[in-house]
């Protein structure tokens, strides 16, 4: 077949993206990416870093606080649902674009709410668009690839959310003692405003997608000749798939399938179980320090180690594109539960806490940031952003589950150890979920 291919001129696309060097333009896509992403994790955790502040300033409780906390992973949920399947049916650029304005927007206007209320419905909607921006950026990067780098270029990318996340934290620590809480909000609104303007002028639309839809040969002709002048030396461009093909119509109905199906589901569960964790930590930890007797500032600080350690991530990329890549990350899992649980028991010593926190940071966003690239290797091009967006987006319900069930356990009298022993458990149930993945489903991704 590849053989009749070139006889006719034309380019299989992977092939080309394969045999040509890792372009300045593919930099571009990915610098471009990268920021959406930490954009998405400085966003996402912002909330959380100006908690104590909002507890002071407005005399709320911590319970009262739990639906603002919880309000914004409400949000990327019903996103992410949303935007997979219309991603894969008008493309990834235009619903990227959107998504990033629509949440700096929402941001921006919540530095100014008066009340519990107004803020949570600002976070909800900042949400909608930080859960439509997140998959369709993890898509579009994958999607111009090779495939011996795609794992470790789509975890690297992937790195931005907890780097943002860990920013926002060292951030919150230094502008809300001299320009207040709002101060954050401002600066993550205003920025993503203005990337907005740059995917629409510098980012291009997926060549895989558009051959899928059947777009315009010259317009993929123009994308990949920005890759190599080669481009224009081919009459035609297709595109062979190594997952499996289905009968199905649209993205819904390729994740949903007989080949996909039991993979779907481990997938949802594991990103659920991993957000758990991390929402548990990222929007209590700070409080949890502070009752344990550390001061604001130093559970600000420590907190903020967590998030900072997904750089791993790219070391389990490359990890990814040489062995099984479910093994690779239910081992970063398997670790992730020590480790969670390694934190309850350290929080009467300062640089033990700040080295386990951060160790643990290192796994489990390391774990965490790996599905993402797990599940655009396993997806077709036809349903890939609807599979990457649904196991985010049901993954955020975990999320959800992690604010409130922190919020239950300090109801219940849990001391810090016990709290921690109890997310823990979810590193157990992800690395559980990819094992079943794997034996139910061995010869793919």
């Amino acid at each position: 077949m590849q053989d009749d291919i070139r006889a006719a001129g034309a380019i299989n696309v992977q092939d080309f993206l394969n045999q040509n060097r890792f372009s300045p333009f593919q930099w571009l896509i990915f610098g471009l990416c990268f920021l959406i992403v930490l954009l998405d994790g400085f966003d996402t955790a912002a909330i959380g870093f100006i908690a104590p502040s909002l507890i002071k300033e407005w005399g709320v409780t911590r319970q009262a606080l739990a639906p603002v906390l919880s309000a914004a992973l409400f949000g990327l949920a019903a996103g992410a649902l949303l935007a997979g399947p219309l991603s894969d049916r008008v493309g990834r650029k235009l619903v990227l674009s959107l998504s990033v304005l629509l949440f700096g927007v929402a941001c921006f206007w919540s530095a100014f709410s008066t009340g519990l209320t107004e803020l949570a419905i600002l976070r909800f909607v900042t949400g909608l668009g930080l859960g439509a921006a997140m998959p369709n950026a993890v898509t579009l990067m994958s999607e111009y690839c090779p495939d011996g780098r795609r794992a470790t270029l789509t975890n690297a990318m992937f790195c931005g959310f907890p780097l943002g996340a860990a920013f926002g934290g060292f951030l919150a620590a230094w502008m809300i003692p001299h320009f207040g809480w709002q101060s954050v909000l401002l600066l993550g609104g205003a920025v993503p405003v203005l990337v907005a303007v740059l995917i629409v002028l510098l980012l291009p639309e997926s060549v895989r997608f558009l051959i899928a839809r059947g777009g315009r040969q010259d317009q993929i002709r123009a994308a990949l000749r920005r890759i190599s002048a080669s481009a224009n030396r081919a009459s035609m461009f297709v595109m062979t798939e190594k997952a499996p093909a289905t009968k199905a119509s649209n993205g819904m109905g390729v994740i949903m399938s007989r080949p996909y199906l039991v993979g779907t589901l481990m997938l949802w569960v594991t990103y659920f179980m991993g957000l758990v964790i991390f929402y548990s930590l990222i929007n209590w930890m700070p409080l949890l320090l502070k009752d344990a007797g550390l001061s604001a500032h130093n559970a600000t600080l420590v907190s903020a180690l967590f998030p900072l350690g997904g750089v791993g991530a790219v070391f389990f990329g490359w990890l990814m594109d040489r062995y099984n890549a479910n093994v690779v990350i239910a081992s970063g899992f398997a670790l992730t539960a020590v480790s969670i649980f390694a934190i309850g028991q350290s929080a009467n010593n300062l640089g033990l806490l700040m080295g386990v926190v951060f160790v643990a940071g290192v796994l489990m966003n390391t774990a965490q940031s790996s599905l993402p690239s797990l599940a655009a290797s396993f997806y077709p091009t036809q349903g890939r952003a609807t599979g990457v967006s649904w196991m985010m987006g049901f993954g955020r319900l975990g999320g959800i589950a992690g604010s409130f069930l922190v919020a239950e356990l300090a109801r219940q009298q849990f001391g810090i150890e016990g709290i921690f022993a109890v997310v823990a458990l979810a590193g157990v149930a992800a690395m559980l979920a990819l094992l079943v993945k794997m034996v139910t489903d061995p010869k793919r991704a």
